[in-house]
């Protein structure tokens, strides 16, 4: 059950969501006037209208929702499971590990060869990751060692996309892995929302499913137990959903930071603070604000797009920010 401060809370964010995919459809470098964009949707728009909405913008605005609903979600999941507000997808190395993967596909020219490894290799990478956690954390239950693991996997697939860089056999290549790795929903098809669509629905699922369990971790692992929750499975099920959906997000979208990690910390003030009472809501708010910021790259005036990485960095700065002058209470 989801509990709020505010009962209107996600019927506004699901409102700011739709709004925001309209936006994506609507806006670009070729604006769509509504009444163009409503005849495109239901069938009768004109044949310039339709390529551009349907054959560009739609692909790019689902992505842009199910990517950001993603990462919003994941980074609430894991702070409650974690009990750390600094988590995100990547504290686990999910993120890292799937970017090692694409940076693998261009490293060694499979994604010149056909389109379609470059994502499969992402979330084979996310996948991997899996298995380095289970393999480093063993049994424990404890989310100091899941974190610890967790670091040396990122810190591993780090090194591994340094080294491509490094090694890299010619500029243009390497500028391809620093295109990729900044993050980007441009020239997106339907065959990326294929690709990332059934990731996302089966990652949203488990991490839905722990809502429960994760409100009982408040208690600490003791009281958790007591309570009947089952420590190993809840994990299992966490991780899983962590590295399928983020993979499976990061695959088709490029490295994109801060999403996870400043969403849960706008949303968790209109809650009553439950870990469980966070997800639903990170999930809404974080599609609106990728959405959304893809949407500003678009409509920034620059001689070539700008990154969707580089922008939701900008948008966690003011988080920060408002955060450090809080605990210096000066605010």
């Amino acid at each position: 059950m989801i509990r709020s401060r505010h009962p209107a809370l996600l019927p506004a964010l699901a409102a700011l969501a739709l709004a925001a995919g309209c936006a994506s459809l609507a806006f670009g470098p070729v604006p769509i006037a509504p009444g163009r964009l409503a005849a495109v949707l239901t069938g009768h728009g004109d044949r310039i209208a339709s390529a551009i909405v349907l054959g560009l913008r739609l692909p790019r605005a689902v992505l842009g929702l199910a990517v950001g609903g993603m990462l919003g979600l994941a980074g609430a999941a894991l702070q409650g499971y974690l009990r750390n507000p600094l988590a995100e997808p990547s504290v686990l190395g999910t993120a890292n590990t799937a970017a090692l993967g694409a940076v693998a596909a261009i490293y060694f020219g499979l994604a010149a060869a056909h389109p379609l490894l470059l994502p499969l290799l992402a979330i084979l990478g996310a996948l991997g990751s899996l298995a380095l956690l289970a393999l480093l954390s063993g049994r424990a239950e404890g989310p100091l060692t899941l974190i610890l693991a967790g670091i040396a996997v990122g810190t591993v697939a780090g090194a591994g996309i340094s080294l491509a860089l490094n090694l890299s056999p010619n500029p243009f290549a390497a500028m391809e892995i620093m295109n990729w790795l900044m993050g980007s929903l441009e020239n997106r098809s339907v065959a990326h929302v294929w690709i990332a669509l059934p990731c996302v629905a089966v990652g949203t699922s488990l991490l839905l499913l722990d809502g429960r369990a994760l409100d009982a971790l408040t208690l600490g692992e003791d009281g958790a137990r007591a309570l009947g929750v089952d420590l190993a499975r809840t994990r299992l099920r966490l991780l899983l959903g962590v590295a399928i959906g983020v993979g499976g997000a990061v695959a088709v979208s490029g490295a994109i930071g801060f999403v996870g990690l400043i969403v849960p910390h706008l949303v968790r003030p209109l809650t009553d603070r439950s870990p469980s009472a966070v997800l639903l809501p990170s999930m809404l708010a974080g599609a609106a604000l990728l959405t959304l910021a893809d949407v500003a790259v678009r409509l920034i005036p620059t001689t070539a797009e700008l990154k969707l990485g580089v922008v939701t960095a900008f948008l966690g700065v003011p988080v920060f920010l408002v955060h450090l002058l809080r605990e210096r209470r000066l605010w």
